[in-house]
């Protein structure tokens, strides 16, 4: 469970939980808000000159710490909330495809991860606008800064948003901005190292320094910092946009006490492969690759009435794809089944037990030409007591999901190991378990339940 049109920026929250791993006190907090406030320049010649300097300092203690040479001057400029909000705006446009962010808004709401009436977009600019406080586009090699906070406020922003243009430099950053289509996961775990690294160079920029925390957080209080749009964003979508921070800085800091700062560069040429490597370290340094699932296109058993109704099949496969449009192809992984899982489990300690283990997975969404959607996932897991862990929590999950759920029984076929199907008001769910393998399907009709079943046996 990933956000699409993503490209990294420093978040402000962030930036507070990550202070918490180095100082975390209520005195620190309280003090901070009580600092006398230095003069802000007034004039944008002024702004102008003080941030080309404050750049260059920046810049060459950031590479100092994070051990990568400086290859070229980085151009900085500070931008206005409308000017990121056009940013924010245009990128997204640029990298995500309304069919994209439509097959997002429609997985996040089949799944019960988001409301009925959430729009992806529109909550995506809010939040970002919001949140953003500075960012490196790799595009034009430089980077941009809010223009509301104070310089020396924004000095750990700046060493964070110049730890990726160092990136850049020595690894090539714009090799991440056209991910392959069909591996969020994957690409999740990638953003986990570049933020993560960002991160970890960030806090240890502000530790050698404490007074940087104190003016950062006295600039926050006088800019008065909003959390508004993050704090009320579907829980899945806040914590995958807080992962590669988060997370991210976590698993770097691994790397970095394994073999310091060369361990972290070496992992942009060896990439982590999942988020599985990102949340168990050890898998990575394993070299645990995910296994590859593969599902087949199951639009030409698909009824061509809505799903659950009760509409006989059609009798030509080309009708059936012309009613039913396949919206994405994609990967799970281990985080993305926490989330599913915690959802409504609402237990992380269960739901991570019960996510780990993961081998690999591949999920499908369909939506029919009346709106309905279908939700189709295999995975394979690592032993057949990590997929039965897995198939319990994911009933457990299920039950809560769909309050109107009524277990019926059903032909099963090839003796499963254990099957489950569920009657809702969105149609059929069915819940089956084979060794170390577990199918998912959510929202079919009662009438195509046997034909895909029967293929996904295969």
């Amino acid at each position: 469970m990933r956000a699409v049109g993503m490209h990294p920026a420093c978040l402000l929250a962030i930036f507070l939980s990550v202070l918490t791993v180095f100082f975390a006190t209520p005195w620190f907090v309280g003090s901070a808000q009580r600092l006398p406030q230095e003069p802000i320049a007034t004039t944008t010649t002024a702004r102008n000159a003080a941030l080309v300097a404050a750049t260059a300092e920046v810049l060459k203690e950031t590479s100092d710490l994070r051990q990568l040479s400086i290859l070229r001057p980085v151009q900085a400029s500070a931008q206005s909330r409308a000017e990121i909000e056009r940013m924010i705006m245009k990128n997204l446009d640029e990298e995500t495809t309304a069919a994209d962010m439509h097959a997002a808004e429609v997985t996040l709401k089949k799944l019960g991860l988001a409301p009925p009436d959430f729009q992806y977009r529109a909550l995506m600019i809010r939040l970002l606008t919001e949140q953003v406080a500075g960012y490196y586009e790799p595009k034009t090699q430089q980077f941009h800064l809010a223009d509301w906070i104070d310089l020396d406020g924004q000095k750990p922003i700046m060493a964070h948003e110049l730890t990726h243009a160092l990136q850049d430099q020595h690894f090539n950053l714009r090799r991440f901005e056209h991910w392959p289509k069909g591996d969020s996961d994957a690409e999740a775990a990638a953003h986990a190292l570049i933020e993560g690294d960002a991160t970890l160079a960030m806090a240890m920029y502000v530790a050698n320094n404490p007074l940087r925390a104190l003016a950062f957080l006295r600039s926050l209080g006088t800019t008065g910092m909003a959390t508004e749009e993050l704090d009320k964003a579907p829980r899945a979508l806040r914590e995958s946009l807080l992962f590669p921070y988060q997370e991210g800085m976590n698993w770097t800091r691994t790397l970095y006490k394994h073999g310091g700062w060369s361990e972290v560069s070496h992992a942009f040429t060896t990439l982590p492969q999942s988020t599985e490597q990102i949340m168990h370290p050890e898998k990575y340094f394993a070299h645990e690759a995910p296994v590859k699932v593969t599902l087949p296109d199951i639009a030409p058993l698909l009824s061509a009435g809505s799903s659950g109704t009760g509409v006989p099949p059609v009798t030509h496969a080309q009708d059936a794809r012309a009613t039913w449009k396949r919206l994405a192809s994609d990967v799970n992984g281990e985080r993305g089944f926490y989330l599913i899982l915690d959802q409504f489990l609402k237990s992380p300690t269960e739901s991570h037990r019960a996510a780990a283990g993961w081998g690999g997975d591949r999920f499908e969404i369909y939506e029919g030409s009346k709106g309905e959607v279908l939700y189709v996932s295999l995975s394979t897991w690592d032993t057949e007591n990590d997929a039965r862990e897995f198939f319990d929590a994911y009933v457990k999950r299920t039950e809560a999901r769909y309050s109107n759920a009524t277990l019926v029984s059903f032909e099963r076929g090839g003796e499963p190991t254990s099957a489950k199907r569920y009657r809702t008001a969105e149609g059929d769910v069915l819940i089956e378990l084979r060794g170390n393998r577990c199918v998912f399907i959510e929202g079919v009709a009662e009438t195509d339940e046997a034909r895909i079943m029967g293929l996904l046996r295969q």
